[in-house]
């Protein structure tokens, strides 16, 4: 079954590692065969790399995107994918799902998946904050009735 894409002005598209640019105005592309296609929003590049989700989603990206090395990208997705895992054990259904579809070879999928333990990410950090906040708050009104 052909993928259909509808490419804006100046959007960028990566198909089988070539980079790929509209210049001019929309465009629609049809393809026919099966390819590694990743849109440039998808994208997250190696300074944006900065968490450890966001880690597990570039190893993966990687892998997808270049597979002469998938076998080494892989390695290390799963590296860090475990890391994650052993810092945020609430991670693992999530972590399960992306690394069946990784098993699989339907790496889109678990790109698609890895979004997740970014949210998930996302949400603990703010949880730790929000109850970070709260202490400092609890301590100052301790200091403050000493």
């Amino acid at each position: 079954m052909p993928l259909k894409l509808d490419i804006k002005a100046g959007e960028k598209l990566v198909i089988n590692g070539a980079v790929l640019e509209n210049v001019g105005g929309n465009a629609k592309l049809l393809i026919h065969n099966e390819s590694a296609i990743i849109r440039e929003k998808e994208i997250l590049s190696q300074g944006e790399s900065n968490t450890p989700a966001a880690r597990v989603y570039f190893a993966l990206q990687c892998a997808y995107m270049f597979p002469r090395h998938e076998e080494e990208y892989l390695q290390t997705f799963h590296e860090y994918l475990d890391d994650y895992v052993k810092a945020a054990p609430s991670a693992k259904p999530i972590a399960d799902e992306i690394a069946k579809f990784a098993d699989e070879a339907k790496l889109y999928r678990a790109l698609k998946a890895t979004q997740k333990l970014i949210r998930h990410e996302a949400d603990t950090f703010t949880q730790f904050a929000d109850q970070l906040a709260s202490s400092e708050l609890a301590d100052r009104l301790e200091d403050a009735n000493s």
